[in-house]
């Protein structure tokens, strides 16, 4: 695990992360920016709600993107036992070496709104698209320009056969909200 130290470095001279906050922000927000051992990304003002009634099965194989609407502002209510998707504020530069873990707030969390725990593997770089449960029976808010994750960073000691560029990751360099898509063709079953 990488400490605030390593972190700041990497952020200044690789451009790891933009913007960077190099202190922790709090002030009546969810908290975000540098922390000890890792980095709290904000969410960005763009979401895309689920909002799909009926007799709907979500298919990653086949996901029904307009069944997510829209959303732009400063504030998001993602209705009960439903989610939304979001992006982070910050784009993010995963080194060669490193190995990043996307975890959700515990702010958020006690509320019942969780956030996917997702890697972002070496070489990845883009927009983190955040995917937002609301777990609860209630409508639940998420806030913009305010923490939503907390992101930890390992590095090895060597580099990786084959990083996520190398593969050419379908997730690769995003710069919006991207629902899931399968690339390729699927085994003959």
């Amino acid at each position: 695990m990488k400490s605030d130290k390593w972190i700041k470095k990497m952020a200044a001279g690789q451009k790891m992360i933009e913007p960077f906050e190099g202190k922790q922000v709090k002030n009546g927000l969810i908290s975000y920016g540098l922390s000890s051992y890792g980095y709290d990304a904000r969410l960005a003002d763009e979401f895309r709600i689920w909002t799909s009634t009926g007799n709907v099965v979500i298919d990653p194989k086949n996901f029904a993107a307009d069944s997510l609407a829209e959303f732009k502002g400063n504030c998001c209510t993602i209705p009960p036992n439903s989610f939304a998707l979001g992006r982070s504020l910050e784009y993010f530069r995963i080194p060669r070496k490193v190995l990043a873990l996307c975890f959700g707030k515990s702010t958020y969390a006690r509320c019942g709104i969780l956030v996917n725990i997702t890697p972002l593997e070496p070489e990845w770089e883009g927009y983190i698209t955040i995917e937002i449960s609301n777990t609860t029976p209630f409508p639940a808010k998420v806030y913009a320009n305010e923490g939503i994750a907390q992101i930890i960073f390992f590095e090895s000691d060597e580099e990786c056969m084959v990083s996520y560029a190398d593969r050419k990751g379908k997730y690769q360099k995003q710069t919006k909200i991207t629902p899931p898509k399968i690339t390729g063709t699927s085994p003959v079953r």
